[in-house]
């Protein structure tokens, strides 16, 4: 059988065929202008909806991959932004909270400074419950650290209340607004005598009460009241708080009233504790001296 022979054209023929015939073609689109308008008007309604649909959608597309690009920035960007604002949060809680504290320690040096003449010791309150005005409550100091029984204890600008349980590492304290306390007072600018009652019920108003007070005693409202010295186990001159509406009782005999706390009950985190009982011997007793 005989073997087919390829035909191999040289490609200088096939690039000058072309040549050619793009020079026929420019020279009939020129020469028959006018009958190839037709034709060419037939194409171009053809051909131009096609392309403007093809605009149209290209554009579309366009938009809608720069759309997709700007939703991926921005949600990179938010994601950032969210980041930084939970770290600035953050960052702003510890401020507050030393801000806090610091203001906690301001407070209790002025107060250590206002009765420098007792010991003390601070403490942190763990444990207490807000909705009673922390009528009792637990520190974080007990005998381990020179506390015992009785010691006073003080906050804001005075008397909080008094231990009444110590043990190793932490106490118990009873505040002066609990239902059974009682303390023996004294006007600081008359020197007459009363007895601040706790009430928790009066403490929604901020008070608590006053009561046997001498019908001729000459205080006002604002009068400062402080601890007594005839009290069995309170400290003198600690101040308990501020008179308010004093008046005569029915029986005529003694006057009663009101006294807003010195120490704020609603909020304490940080106390002071006078390492010292009223009565040195009981003090010596309870350490085991």
């Amino acid at each position: 059988m005989r073997k087919k022979t390829k035909m191999i054209i040289d490609p200088k023929y096939i690039l000058i065929a072309i040549s050619v015939i793009c020079a026929i073609l420019i020279v009939v689109s020129f020469k028959f202008q006018d009958k190839i308008e037709p034709v060419r008007s037939i194409v171009g309604g053809v051909v131009t909806p096609m392309q403007k649909g093809i605009n149209t959608i290209g554009v579309k597309i366009s938009d809608k991959l720069e759309y997709v690009n700007s939703v991926k920035k921005l949600t990179k960007e938010n994601k950032k932004l969210k980041d930084k604002l939970a770290e600035t949060n953050a960052e702003n809680k510890l401020l507050q909270q030393d801000k806090y504290e610091l203001e906690n320690f301001r407070k209790l040096y002025s107060l250590d400074e206002q009765y420098a003449k007792y010991p003390k010791v601070a403490a942190r309150v763990i444990s207490g419950e807000p909705d009673n005005w922390y009528n009792e409550f637990i520190i974080d100091k007990g005998t381990d650290d020179g506390l015992a029984k009785n010691m006073n204890v003080m906050a804001g600008d005075g008397l909080v209340g008094r231990i009444v349980d110590a043990n190793k590492s932490y106490s118990r304290v009873r505040s002066i607004v609990d239902d059974s306390s009682e303390v023996s007072g004294s006007f600081l600018k008359t020197s007459d005598k009363c007895i601040v009652s706790g009430n928790l019920s009066m403490m929604k108003e901020g008070k608590i009460q006053i009561s046997g007070l001498d019908r001729d005693a000459k205080v006002k409202d604002g009068y400062e009241v402080v601890t007594s010295q005839i009290s069995s186990v309170y400290l003198p001159g600690i101040l308990i708080g501020y008179a308010k509406n004093i008046k005569k009782d029915s029986t005529n005999i003694t006057q009663s009233g009101y006294l807003v706390p010195a120490a704020d009950f609603s909020s304490l985190d940080m106390v002071l504790v006078i390492t010292k009982v009223k009565n040195s011997k009981d003090l010596e007793e309870i350490l085991g001296k």
